[in-house]
């Protein structure tokens, strides 16, 4: 009797394998497939070549006024000319160095936060939240320790979208999470106020708010009050924003099982435990996707500011259009803008993947 023998393995195809077999599964994987993969070749093919040529190939990068921008191309000297302007507004020149103080013992708070196995950090946490923000406004504002007072009228460019959305973000999120406990609460008037809060910021757009705060505001406030445009404006964007942030963080409280209430409750914990060690970690999880994509949204909207007179970056780019020095470079204006917010924007949705993969405990469907 013939003993079998088992054939070795065959290798797959090779249409099947290397970047023949990517581009079968993943290109030309049907007729349709195929069809919008040519269409969008030949739009790339259309649109990459001239922009490229534009931005690179003819640019202008050096210089001092537009009489250096003779290529054709782009002209990247008026960002330049105007950089500084750009990022600190009308802030003095020679001041600039309290805003890159600030700055940089902001990056460095974050970073020791962000980064694994750093100690101490509730009470740097806590630092962040509570003491640096008027560590940061004595430093930007100016009047203590002999620093010269720059008032608020002349803070502008990407320190003011900055200030504007990480200030709206601060503010918002503890204000959206009470807002939204308040929401689900089995007390009648705490629940119908917060209900009433919620619907009436979510019932008017953040400019109708920002015109309320900058002209209406001040008509109702006594004789002689007077305060700052920035801090009205901060306030409108904070309360404005912690109503959509309740409505985010009521969605996963509703998510978390019924069960899991009781059985903390069963353990004694009261309210305030229940909530803090057990359900609001679990829905704060579950929503980082949405609290993420509401703070990339104030980010964007923090450009409507510019209707009460304060000149964010947008607002300070549109301003330098008008510099009869200047006029006819809108396109490269809007570009260097774009790329900024889109650089901010998409770092933000980078870290919020990180942290869904970080804290990704079996909910992930």
């Amino acid at each position: 009797m013939k003993e079998y023998q088992p054939h070795p393995d065959l290798p797959p195809p090779s249409s099947q394998v290397g970047a023949i077999g990517w581009l079968r599964r993943n290109l030309f994987s049907t007729p349709l497939n195929s069809l919008l993969t040519l269409v969008a070749a030949y739009l790339l093919y259309l649109t990459v070549p001239p922009v490229v040529e534009w931005a690179f190939i003819k640019a202008s990068w050096v210089g001092s006024d537009r009489s250096a921008c003779t290529a054709g191309g782009a002209c990247w000297v008026f960002i330049e000319a105007r950089f500084s302007q750009f990022i600190y507004g009308f802030y003095p020149p020679d001041q600039l160095w309290r805003v890159n103080v600030g700055a940089l013992l902001l990056v460095g708070l974050l970073a020791w936060l962000m980064l694994r196995g750093m100690p101490g950090k509730r009470w740097v946490g806590l630092f962040t939240l509570l003491v640096f923000p008027f560590v940061a406004f004595a430093l930007f504002h100016g009047g203590v320790a002999g620093l010269p007072v720059v008032r608020t009228t002349q803070w502008g460019g990407l320190m003011l979208t900055l200030i504007l959305s990480s200030v709206g973000i601060v503010a918002a999120l503890p204000l959206g999470i009470l807002l939204a406990l308040g929401r689900r609460s089995q007390m009648p008037i705490v629940r119908a106020l917060c209900v009433a809060f919620i619907e009436l910021w979510r019932g008017v757009p953040l400019i109708t708010v920002l015109f309320m705060a900058s002209v209406m505001l001040p008509l109702f406030m006594p004789e002689g009050a007077d305060v700052d445009k920035l801090m009205r404006a901060l306030i409108g964007i904070a309360l404005f924003q912690s109503a959509y942030i309740a409505e985010v963080v009521r969605g996963g409280l509703q998510a978390i099982p019924r069960g899991q209430q009781e059985a903390a409750a069963s353990l004694g914990l009261n309210y305030w435990k229940l909530m803090a060690l057990v359900i609001l970690p679990q829905a704060l999880k579950l929503v980082i996707p949405g609290l993420v994509t509401t703070f990339i949204e104030l980010f964007k909207d923090t450009t409507l500011v510019s209707i009460i007179g304060l000149f964010d970056l947008l607002g300070i780019v549109q301003s330098a259009f008008t510099d009869p020095k200047w006029l006819g470079f809108a396109l490269e204006g809007f570009v260097f803008a774009g790329a900024l917010y889109w650089l901010f924007c998409f770092g933000m949705s980078r870290y919020s993947m990180r942290l869904e993969r970080r804290y990704d405990t079996g909910h992930k469907r």
